[in-house]
């Protein structure tokens, strides 16, 4: 900065700045709070239906969150501004004053474009018995000077790249950076810079405390939108790749004694290189955006070149096991992972050696877990697990077409006996035809992170929310491509069991699913046909009946009933998948009860005139779910697929935690939502509804089983696993009646008992005739 720059300064302009970034602080505060409490709230509680719930719904909620942005980015702003504003205004008059004691001293200061010269006023004359003293009073003024303009010059350049910084994040819409002043938004800038250049060292040359150093230091700003931004951009695509294959690299690239220190800090380094890198693409800058296309376009090289290393795949891959990564990266990368895939096994019609072969002296590109990290797909596909809109696209897009004379994939389509090629999606060649790599641990168990990643990946991709996570308010309901994601799942395990009872680890990701899609389940056990002839008028009727007495909001599934059957019976196998499509059924059907039986639900949205074909439907289909789950249970205890059938009981004890005293939290909710006109509820598990006095009696029943040997248990047999559901349905129905003070509520729950026991008995008999291959004899 300029001395005559500083020193004559208007700050008029940076004041009526400073007031008016306040003034829109202001003003945005107002607009953030109306769009969160009479728009984003009033919206999640709005009965939607159709195409309201899929776009209008998820659009109040981005516009509100956009309003809270937009605050955010005004108030750091304004920050930045005040705090700028009074270090100039501070180096200001440090400036002047310090020109004025010159004055008294007979020192003049002239400023000049680039630089400034002190002198003295004393008369040649007078200079001689002065020179020495008067040179000392010079220079002490000049360094003065020079270090007000340096720190003013610090403030000012600080100020302006943090404020571009800030302006460079979002292209479109608004940044959530939030900095208490510059100071923080400057340090965050400035340790980017310092952790990139350490992470720009040759790997060989990495001490333990530069190591400590990165690993703390991303720890710490991992999370901060601008040091993320900043420290990709600084260290740059193909460095990244190499510290991280360096790093972990102690007999070629790396520091064998570095390795062999911090080799139990590594997974911590590896967690927190990804969610800065995650968190990097984000941003909308030139620089991050040139990083991420560099990434994808080498991904598919050697990291060395015609030295070799590992694939940039792989390396990249599993720096994607954590953190939230851009949707738009993740959708580009897949892409080219998967046209690398069709490349190296001949369009899927081999295993990959080429990603599969690891040499005994390479890297150890995974410390997240036991897998090799060799597979890249294993890693992105953890990264999709935590992107559930890219993850839907990645499943949904063609691998291989039919048409392609490359084709290996053939299949009977039509039943005539004669195979034909066919159309694979990325989740067909994935789920039911790709050659997963073989590893082990250190005890020669099996290892399957691949395929369970894939689990949590689909998880993510039919639901809309990140895996292991629950369905809230603001998780939109379901769009066209995750029901058809979820139709081809049902489709494919319904054709062959094995693909999920033969790798029972994905199961708990295929019960959250169904517990998430129980609407769409039902609506398939009334086996009405969903497009009826236009002159039929009974069909239409029957359809319109279904659709009102399971509400989807948002796009609904198209499932068989028996595919839909072979699918939870498969589910069912397992202790995990069936605890949590069990729960969610029972708490689901609670919740419609409650719905129905309310006698304000307007005329238009009852399926029924009459309550007792209401609640006999709602109890049969409901028992129909529940029938054929516990098929699946006593086939698994039967076939010694599990221990003992304790097991189930534990897994139906755990989701206690996990919905208890919450609304709109629960299993299934997601696309369960119901809106009692009465109270404006949602599905929940709060204290006082059906729902939670009916999942308390389950919990009770699972906990009680799960740890006395002794007595009956839910599930040992065929008939306490009907008694139970019996049990549940009457008291849903009880509740409900109660609650309503309807007429004769004994009725009621003897309506929904008798239906219950006459549907668990039927799945029975109904599994055995379509699938009589599958079915142990009870």
């Amino acid at each position: 900065m300029d001395l005559d720059a500083l020193r004559n300064a208007n700050f008029k302009l940076l004041d009526d700045a400073v007031r008016d970034w306040s003034t829109l602080v202001k003003h945005l505060e107002t607009l953030k709070k109306d769009a969160e409490d009479e728009l984003h709230q009033a919206a999640n509680k709005a009965d939607w239906a159709g195409v309201n719930s899929q776009v209008t719904k998820e659009f109040i909620g981005k516009t509100a969150g956009e309003f809270s942005d937009a605050h955010t980015q005004a108030t750091t702003i304004h920050r930045i501004l005040d705090d700028v504003r009074g270090e100039l205004k501070g180096y200001h008059q440090q400036l002047v004053d310090a020109i004025e004691g010159g004055r008294k001293q007979n020192l003049t200061v002239i400023g000049y474009e680039g630089g400034f010269t002190v002198t003295t006023n004393v008369p040649p004359e007078a200079r001689a018995t002065q020179d020495k003293d008067k040179q000392s009073e010079i220079t002490a003024l000049r360094d003065q000077l020079q270090k007000i303009l340096d720190k003013a010059t610090e403030s000012d350049n600080s100020a302006k790249t943090v404020l571009q910084a800030i302006a460079d994040q979002s292209k479109l819409g608004f940044s959530d950076a939030s900095y208490k002043d510059r100071d923080s938004a400057a340090e965050a800038i400035k340790q980017a810079d310092r952790l990139a250049n350490l992470a720009k060292k040759n790997p060989e040359d990495l001490s333990t405390k530069e190591f400590d150093e990165l690993t703390a230091g991303l720890k710490k700003y991992g999370n901060d939108d601008l040091f993320a931004e900043r420290f990709a951009t600084t260290l740059g695509p193909q460095k990244t790749l190499e510290f991280w294959a360096g790093v972990t690299d102690p007999y070629g690239k790396g520091n064998f004694d570095l390795f062999r220190e911090r080799r139990d800090q590594m997974d911590d380094l590896q967690r927190n290189l990804g969610m800065t890198l995650a968190n990097a693409t984000q941003s909308d800058s030139v620089a991050m955006t040139e990083w991420k296309r560099t990434v994808i376009d080498n991904a598919d090289k050697m990291i060395y070149g015609n030295q070799g290393g590992p694939m940039g795949f792989q390396v990249m891959s599993n720096l994607m096991r954590t953190g939230d990564y851009d949707d738009q990266f993740l959708k580009e990368y897949g892409t080219k992972l998967m046209a690398t895939e069709r490349k190296f096994t001949g369009n899927g019609e081999h295993s990959n050696s080429i990603w599969l072969h690891r040499m005994p002296s390479g890297p150890q590109l995974n410390w997240i877990g036991e897998d090799s990290g060799n597979d890249p797909f294993t890693g992105y596909l953890k990264g999709l697990s935590n992107s559930p809109d890219a993850a839907t696209d990645f499943f949904n897009q063609e691998f291989i077409s039919k048409s392609d004379p490359d084709n290996p994939f053939e299949r009977d389509t039509d039943g005539d006996g004669k195979n034909g090629k066919v159309t694979l999606s990325n989740f067909q060649y994935l789920f039911e035809e790709r050659e997963w790599p073989e590893e082990t641990n250190h005890k020669g168990d099996d290892l399957h992170t691949g395929k369970n990643n894939l689990a949590l990946a689909l998880e993510a991709a039919t639901t809309g929310h990140p895996a292991g996570e629950i369905p809230t308010r603001d998780t939109p309901a379901h769009n066209e491509g995750q029901t058809k994601l979820f139709e081809a799942i049902v489709a494919s395990i319904a054709d062959d069991n094995t693909r999920l009872t033969e790798s029972g680890y994905m199961s708990d990701s295929m019960g959250q699913i169904a517990s998430e899609y129980l609407p769409d389940i039902n609506r398939a056990t009334t086996e009405v046909d969903p497009h009826p002839e236009q002159d039929d008028e009974d069909k239409k009727d029957a359809w319109e009946r279904v659709q009102k007495l399971y509400p989807v909001f948002g796009s609904s599934a198209e499932l068989e009933h028996n595919e839909v059957s072979r699918f939870l019976f498969a589910v069912g196998q397992n202790p995990e998948g069936y605890a949590a499509v069990e729960v969610g059924q029972t708490k689901y059907m609670g919740d419609l009860m409650e719905y129905h039986l309310n006698p304000d639900l307007p005329e238009s949205q009852r399926p029924h005139h009459d309550l007792e074909l209401t609640v006999r439907s709602i109890a049969r289909h409901s028992g129909d779910v529940s029938g054929v789950l516990a098929m699946g249970r006593n086939e698994a205890v039967a076939s010694e697929a599990v221990k003992s059938d304790e097991e189930y009981d534990h897994s139906m004890a755990q989701w206690k935690n996990v919905i208890s005293g919450t609304v709109g939290t629960g299993v299934g909710v997601g696309t369960s939502f119901i809106a009692t006109p009465a109270v404006g509820a949602g599905v929940g598990g709060a204290a006082g509804t059906v729902t939670s006095v009916v999942l308390e009696e389950l919990f009770q029943d699972a906990e009680g089983s799960a740890k006395d040997n002794a007595g009956p248990k839910i599930g040992d047999d065929w008939q306490n696993g009907r008694t139970a559901n019996m049990e549940y349905t009457r008291r849903a129905a009880s509740e409900a009646a109660k609650m309503y003070n309807l007429q004769h509520p004994g009725d009621v729950a003897s309506w929904a008992e008798d239906e219950s026991s006459k549907a668990f008995l039927d799945a029975g008999e109904y599994m055995r005739t379509v699938a009589p291959e599958l079915v142990t004899d009870i």
